[in-house]
């Protein structure tokens, strides 16, 4: 399971993206940020908008981390 391991709208607003500045500019769309803020998945262009803005890497913004089924299931 991929998870965010940051709150990324804090993470946006502590580097001067609020809400209104990224309707406004049109940085992501209204359902974009209402995936992220309920731990949605996300596209990789939305991704790589997020590092740009947050200037973080991807594996600062999220993790994988197996559940019980899925090591299950996948881990042989």
């Amino acid at each position: 399971m991929i998870r965010y391991k940051i709150d990324i709208m804090k993470e946006l607003n502590e580097k001067g993206y609020n809400y209104t500045r990224i309707k406004k500019e049109k940085l992501l769309s209204a359902q974009t940020l209402e995936n992220i803020k309920q731990g949605k998945s996300i596209t990789l262009d939305t991704l790589n908008k997020l590092c740009l803005m947050t200037k973080l890497r991807v594996e600062d913004i999220i993790e994988m981390t197996a559940t019980d089924e899925e090591r299950e299931k996948y881990y042989q």
